[in-house]
């Protein structure tokens, strides 16, 4: 069927179900704010699709059946609308405005089985008049979470009053614009500070905007569009999108996935509402948010997953309570958020910039074989019609660019190859251990730790996709997170606080990437504890080259540094073989160990998302892992350990790797220098943890180097993630002719018999570099 069909079938059925309501004035047709209103619906209700086709129509059943169990169970009383929904906490109130907007769908959506049902109407009328009445409206003082009074509910308000706007009276309409105005007054749009900055000012103009379409005051509709451009500019510190594509929320926190997609599909849907009106969005800067598509978002999607580091506390969520369709809130589902709120803002991109994502967006629609996409039950009609949009375009898919993205702003790194992908999670002075809040994430303590995830692409793999997906959070280990130095000293519950506010006080995390391998560091100060450690991570071409050194602690228990800890899935049998210096994990890939120290463990560990989440269900599943660690014993001074992550390697791979000394050579290990040569690149890459020499380099001060040679030119990339912004030196040891380029801040005061630089970095740890030719 085509999209022009489908539009027409829709288009007749929602006519046929406003066909009876009179228009509030007969200049309704080119009213400014009408319009809007009814885009506004499109929006969020969608259009162009054929309501009688899967999988539309399987949704919308869906729909009113929901809507029909939840106006029997509606049951309005002094303290509530429905009584397993109190208004204390104020959770209730959101969850009431959301049943009524599920309500008011069934209503005004075709092919629900209530379609224009005067009945259901006359029951959201009248859970909108209680709400108004007895908890939302200008006469309460807010209390308890405020997200609840100022985001949840008034953002479902506007929808509700939007869809239904015909059918109130002009005093409903206004309760529900006082109403809003009581709770998002204008100073919370005129002072970008607080609980008002990135993801959370847009949510906030997105209901100040329909308030004043809905209550058809222009100033509202201006202020809320203003309010945008404080979001749009690149930050520095704080709440925001940076210039390397990291994203924060809650100041602390690496929030790219959940909170970042509130931003991206709030502004999608800002953006698109506006467009062509006297409101219209015409901020230069908007052109940072369409960039960050590419920038900052896409090079954390995995085959359709968000990577986990970056999802916040929201990894603990899981099956919640209460959700009738039994979503389940993982990596996959926050990816497929991102990858809709692109497909919404495609419709404000360039022609170029709308087929690239198209091609990234089908990509990801093909490779997502956990959670497919185009059937994803976190989506309503529109999203999926949106996206089978993009699905049935004629712009090929595309797949993963390779290279490595360092995102030091948020202390992450993803490491891109053709048969893997590998992601990176730190901590810092900037960037909390973990969040915990709202009963979420209470043992996230050594997620910040270096936990290293990986997903292998060959084809005669196993399907990796759902390795942090399935029951992983409530069934892993806490204290044997794969690639983390902890030591084992039991936590409390939400140790450090909450909102962010564990934080180590270390400044050297970061490294530096030539945007295909890296080197990438963490001084780590172990949370709860006296561990200290220097961690480097080598990303190269098949895999990870994992250094520790200087491993100090007095907590008087075992230090463990975590090799790894598969989830193997519900009795998984994948065969596990030790070799001389090397493991492998079939299925998976494999380690090259270089010490004899290594244990392991094959265990079934059972866990229930209500563990690690108030929110979430309490069943219980039994997943099965295979652990292997380093024990670097109890009390550990200046411990090390050596080894090579092989993601997707088969058995004779990694056996030969390890039995070929000329594949890798050590430079040094120690508490003031980590560094190693792979020849088969031409590659040196160095972390300095101070003034120190490592092979031919030498650096005055703490740095990160990488040393790229290919045929008689050398490539030398140099950052400084101290980022005391102080000049350095940087010497390579070989005879150099003559320098072929270099970077504005990078003077070379040297060449002949060695290189001699020094380096201006600035304070973003961002990469300085240049180019010689050999003597």
């Amino acid at each position: 069927m085509t999209s022009t069909r489908r539009a027409f079938l829709y288009a007749a059925a929602l006519a046929a179900t406003l066909a009876a309501i009179p228009a509030k004035g007969a200049a309704a047709a080119v009213d400014p704010y009408a319009a809007l209103r009814r885009r506004w619906l499109d929006i969020a209700l969608g259009t162009g699709y054929d309501p009688t086709a899967d999988p539309y129509a399987a949704r919308l059943t869906e729909a009113g059946t929901l809507a029909r169990g939840y106006r029997a169970t509606m049951a309005p009383a002094p303290t509530s609308l429905w009584p397993t929904h109190p208004y204390d906490p104020p959770s209730g109130i959101t969850q009431s405005y959301s049943r009524l907007w599920t309500m008011t769908q069934a209503y005004v959506q075709p092919g629900t089985g209530s379609t224009g049902d005067p009945a259901l109407l006359a029951d959201v009328l009248r859970g909108l008049d209680h709400l108004a009445a007895t908890v939302y409206n200008p006469s309460t003082t807010r209390y308890g979470n405020w997200w609840e009074w100022q985001i949840g509910s008034p953002r479902l308000l506007m929808d509700i009053t939007a869809a239904l706007y015909d059918h109130l009276a002009d005093a409903q309409v206004t309760a529900a614009c006082a109403a809003v105005d009581h709770f998002v007054p204008d100073t919370m749009l005129t002072d970008y500070s607080g609980t008002s900055t990135g993801a959370n000012r847009v949510d906030l103009c997105r209901s100040v905007t329909l308030r004043g379409i809905l209550g058809r005051t222009p100033a509202k509709i201006a202020l809320a569009r203003d309010a945008l451009s404080p979001v749009f500019p690149y930050v520095t510190k704080g709440d925001g999108l940076y210039a390397d594509g990291s994203f924060v929320q809650h100041t602390w926190v690496a929030y790219s996935g959940t909170y970042g997609q509130v931003l991206l599909d709030g502004l999608g849907r800002l953006f698109a509402l506006l467009a062509g009106s006297e409101w219209a969005v015409t901020d230069p800067n908007r052109q940072i948010i369409l960039d960050s598509v590419e920038h900052a978002y896409a090079p954390l999607i995995h085959d359709g997953l968000m990577m986990d580091s970056v999802n916040g506390r929201a990894i603990s969520r899981g099956y919640l309570k209460g959700d009738p369709r039994h979503v389940l809130r993982g990596d996959h589902f926050h990816g497929q958020g991102i990858i809709a709120a692109m497909a919404l803002l495609a419709g404000g991109a360039s022609t170029a910039e709308r087929e690239r994502w198209y091609g990234r967006i089908k990509g990801w629609i093909e490779r997502d074989t956990v959670s497919p996409i185009l059937t994803a039950p976190q989506f309503g009609v529109a999203d999926l019609a949106r996206l089978h949009a993009v699905a049935g375009s004629p712009v090929p898919a595309a797949p993963d660019p390779v290279g490595h993205r360092l995102f030091a702003a948020m202390d992450r790194a993803v490491h891109r190859r053709p048969g893997f992908t590998a992601n990176i999670a730190m901590a810092s002075d900037r960037i909390a251990y973990y969040e915990a809040g709202n009963g979420e994430n209470p043992r996230g303590w050594h997620t910040g730790a270096g936990m290293l995830y990986w997903w292998a692409d060959q084809a005669d793999q196993a399907d990796q996709a759902d390795q942090y997906t399935d029951w992983f959070w409530p069934t892993v280990d806490w204290y044997r997170l794969p690639g983390t130095t902890v030591s084992t000293v039991r936590l409390p519950d939400r140790a450090g606080g909450e909102w962010g506010e564990p934080k180590p006080d270390v400044r050297w995390v970061g490294g530096v990437t030539d945007g295909e391998f890296a080197a990438v560091g963490q001084h780590l100060k172990g949370l709860g504890s006296t561990l200290q450690a220097r961690k480097s991570w080598f990303c190269v071409a098949d895999g990870v080259i994992c250094l520790g050194a200087g491993i100090t602690c007095a907590d008087g228990v075992p230090v463990e540094t975590v090799v790894d800890n598969r989830n193997l899935g519900e009795g998984g049998t994948p065969a596990f073989v030790r070799g001389p210096g090397w493991a492998h994990l079939e299925g998976h890939g494999g380690w090259v160990v270089l010490d004899d120290s290594l244990r392991t463990l094959r265990e079934d560990r059972t866990g229930a998302w209500s563990d690690i989440n108030t929110t979430s269900t309490t069943e219980r599943r039994t997943r099965r892992w295979q652990t292997l660690w380093l024990d670097h014993g109890t009390d550990p001074t200046d411990a090390t350990y050596a080894y090579v992550l092989l993601p997707g390697a088969a058995r004779h791979e990694v056996a030969a790797r390890a039995a070929d000394p000329r594949r890798l050579s050590i430079l040094a290990n120690d508490s003031a220098r980590q560094a190693v040569h792979v020849p088969s690149l031409g590659l040196t890459a160095a972390n300095f943890w101070e003034p120190a020499t490592a092979g031919a380099l030498t650096a005055s001060a703490g740095a990160s180097v990488l040393l790229r040679r290919r045929g008689r030119t050398v490539t030398l990339r140099v950052s400084e993630p101290p980022r005391t912004g102080e000049p350095l030196e940087i010497i390579w040891d070989h005879p150099v002719r003559r320098v072929l380029r270099a970077d504005d801040t990078v003077e070379v005061t040297a060449t002949g018999r060695r290189l001699r630089l020094r380096v201006t970095p600035g304070m973003a740890s961002a990469s300085h570099g240049c180019e010689v030719a050999l003597s």
